[in-house]
């Protein structure tokens, strides 16, 4: 399989609030929460989050659809800590997700679901992505395209 590049967009409306685009489907509304922003929308922390749960339950329901077990997903969770890290800086800590499924569990599919069960979290990109820390480089261009920071190739 070849490299993707994902494309997303964002546009400031006012103050902390940000018009996402990702090129499809409804764009979303981003916003930090009060004191700073109006809380009109999640932030980044909880994009993140929901990104990480859905990746993981994506993941296992596809495992299960393809391993021909009956399931559905009821509900996922993600619970997120935040903390400071050594410098008093706010740093996600640890994220929790707890996939609640409902599963037809006989002596015909138990064998493939703990296959599901061992193997998925390995095919979440987000997840996975995350643990190892991602190689984030960093452009600042002002309105003419002038290059005022890149934090390297």
């Amino acid at each position: 399989m070849e490299d993707k590049e994902l494309v997303v967009t964002l546009e400031q409306l006012e103050g902390y609030q940000f018009k996402i685009d990702f090129g499809i489907g409804p764009e979303l509304l981003m916003d930090e929460p009060i004191p700073l922003g109006t809380d009109k929308g999640p932030n980044a922390a909880r994009v993140l989050s929901a990104a990480i749960g859905n990746c993981l339950t994506a993941s296992l329901l596809f495992c299960l659809q393809k391993a021909r077990v009956d399931s559905r997903i009821i509900k996922s969770t993600v619970s997120t800590k935040i903390t400071r890290n050594d410098k008093g800086r706010m740093r996600i800590g640890q994220s929790r997700v707890t996939i609640q499924a409902e599963i037809d569990q006989n002596e015909n599919t138990v064998n493939r679901i703990g296959k599901c069960i061992e193997l998925f979290e390995d095919f979440c990109i987000v997840t996975q992505s995350v643990r190892q820390g991602l190689d984030v480089k960093v452009d600042v261009i002002d309105q003419n395209g002038k290059s005022l920071y890149n934090s390297g190739q």
